[in-house]
């Protein structure tokens, strides 16, 4: 009788040959149901090859994020499924999406009890019903990390930027290299605290620095589209020499779409955050001046590190120095 091989263990197994390899060869990103199914089909085959230990058990890492129809956190989401699948088998990263202005949402996401977590990655913003789950559950001894920004200023590590700093460097950039001097405006998303940080950096230079320019309002657009798009025209009305614009958060598209269209808007020195297939052209064609990307693939390989350290499965601690967040003009592309 010939020794069974991969296609005989999918067959059995009810899966695809691709998931048999990826369960035997401990390269993870597979369901624990999944994994269960192959070693069973494989023992029940005598498959003469060692096998995962599946009664170690899975390590479930849970990442909750929110906003998946934009481009930052679609990138931050595939970097974890990226980073997932180097893994061991048994080591399980689910991501899931909840509603970033539903706070109750968020913290029974956060409470849940309905499968065992080993870790908890947490990219949603803060509130006291947000920060009170965190804090419970962290008391009951399950790791948290923060990822790009805080759900509780009290408990877990923050894997993110500076973000008073990336505020900070926004306004030496259009205070030194705006094609004209005169009024500066910034928009942001207040539910978020690095947002806010962003912004503190931001004015604090402008205060720092007094000149020919001027921070003068702030748009609280709330990474909507429409509501970010209102803000700047109402913002290049109000200000018709407009030199600077910062946007702190997201809506870029938005943004960008109405400094093409504004008469003035080619004029106004736009710094923002993350690169995408937007602030590319952007930056190429330029309406957009710099990009501050914030480099989430690295926030995701740290998150992770770090929980793995937690639950004592890697005894190097990782870096816990802020994130370098990358400066794009057009030259750099």
């Amino acid at each position: 009788m010939s020794k069974p091989n991969y296609r005989d263990i999918a067959r059995h197994a009810g899966v695809g040959t691709a998931t048999v390899e990826r369960v035997l060869n401990g390269r993870g990103g597979v369901r624990p149901e999944l994994v269960e199914k192959v070693i069973s089909a494989a023992r029940s085959l005598d498959y003469p090859r060692r096998l995962p230990e599946a009664h170690r058990g899975l390590l479930r890492i849970e990442v909750l994020m929110v906003r998946p129809e934009t481009s930052f956190y679609r990138r931050l989401s595939h970097a974890f499924e990226r980073i997932a699948a180097t893994l061991d088998p048994l080591v399980v990263v689910h991501r899931s999406f909840t509603d970033e202005m539903n706070a109750e949402a968020v913290a029974r996401r956060i409470l849940s009890t309905d499968l065992p977590r080993a870790g908890l990655i947490l990219a949603v913003p803060s509130s006291p019903l947000i920060s009170a789950a965190v804090e419970k559950v962290n008391a009951q001894g399950l790791p948290v990390v923060h990822v790009v920004t805080r759900a509780s200023e009290r408990v877990g590590e923050f894997i993110g930027i500076d973000n008073e700093a990336a505020g900070r460097t926004a306004a030496l950039y259009i205070c030194r290299m705006a094609r004209r001097t005169g009024p500066v405006v910034a928009i942001c998303h207040p539910i978020y605290q690095v947002h806010r940080d962003r912004i503190r950096g931001f004015s604090e230079y402008f205060r720092d620095h007094p000149g020919a320019s001027s921070f003068q309002w702030l748009g609280l657009g709330g990474d909507e589209e429409r509501a970010s798009a209102d803000r700047l025209w109402s913002a290049l009305e109000m200000y018709p020499d407009l030199a600077g614009l910062y946007n702190a958060g997201g809506a870029n598209s938005a943004l960008i779409e109405v400094l093409r269209r504004h008469p003035g808007g080619r004029d106004v020195f736009f710094v923002g955050h993350e690169l995408t297939d937007y602030t590319r052209a952007a930056l190429l064609d330029g309406v957009m001046d710099v990009v501050l990307d914030q480099a989430p693939e690295a926030q995701a390989r740290r998150a992770l590190d770090l929980v793995l350290h937690r639950i004592g499965l890697t005894e190097i601690k990782p870096d816990q120095a802020p994130i370098r967040f990358i400066t794009i003009t057009k030259e750099g592309l």
